[in-house]
């Protein structure tokens, strides 16, 4: 069985003007590290440009959101089918934000998990609690019910090739992270869960990721816990120097399932 190859994706939201996305994907794309799988999520209106800028490079583009459709009257939305064709390898699904924000559903992030397999995308599938619903004793009852979600659609070959992203909601953008401990004990839940769901040789080869407050003297530690595979970064994928330095961290050593 092959090994785990680490995945770190920088997620830069709604940050950045055209020249900072541009610039700080060539320097990502000129210094990323081997031994890491490395993707940069640019926002949307940016997707085109960023793509050129990492042409022939390891580093891959990802999209923040997708519908499910391939093509309709979905004003505002963009499709898997144009994700793929402007040049994106992953797109991000179900990330808290959109849940919090915007109304995203169990059910609608199930229907663009299938829709993103259909056309060639890599999901990244985002699930985590809130700081409530963890001091209420729910965080496993929570995470996992998303998950079921989640890769409620998906066949076993499928849910293989997923990214699985826990991200406490309670940590992302507020400076508090997950100790090593807190998100070693959820992600081994979480593999345990697609473990039930779809056999234990898939559940070896779904990439687990850490999402909340990631940042280069905390990636290390997080990163040597034995199921999680990579990071989902936000507010310190901004910075090139910052990035790399978790890429440096993650590029470490795959994991062996």
């Amino acid at each position: 069985m092959s090994a785990r190859l680490p995945v770190v994706v920088g997620n830069w939201k709604m940050h950045l003007s055209l020249d900072e996305a541009v610039t700080l994907a060539r320097d990502v794309a000129e210094r990323a590290p081997g031994g890491v799988e490395v993707g940069v999520a640019p926002s949307a209106p940016y997707l085109g440009a960023v793509a050129q800028a990492l042409r022939g490079s390891r580093v891959g583009l990802s999209a923040q959101d997708t519908h499910w459709e391939a093509a309709g009257a979905f004003t505002g939305e963009a499709s898997p089918a144009q994700l793929k064709g402007v040049g994106c390898r992953y797109v991000i699904i179900g990330h808290s934000e959109r849940r919090q924000l915007f109304g995203e559903t169990d059910a609608g992030v199930a229907k663009k998990a299938r829709a993103a397999h259909d056309h060639g995308l890599t999901p990244i599938l985002c699930v985590g609690e809130t700081l409530a619903e963890r001091e209420a004793g729910r965080t496993l009852a929570v995470t996992l019910g998303q998950l079921d979600a989640a890769f409620s659609a998906l066949r076993p070959e499928e849910a293989a090739a997923s990214i699985c992203a826990y991200e406490p909601v309670w940590a992302i953008g507020t400076g508090r992270t997950a100790t090593p401990e807190q998100a070693q004990e959820v992600h081994r839940a979480i593999r345990a869960r697609l473990a039930e769901r779809f056999g234990a040789g898939v559940a070896a080869q779904v990439r687990l990721q850490y999402g909340g407050s990631v940042k280069a003297d905390n990636a290390a530690a997080l990163m040597a816990q034995p199921d999680i595979d990579g990071a989902l970064v936000g507010g310190a994928s901004l910075k090139a120097a910052g990035f790399l330095d978790i890429l440096r961290a993650a590029s470490q050593g795959a994991r062996l399932p």
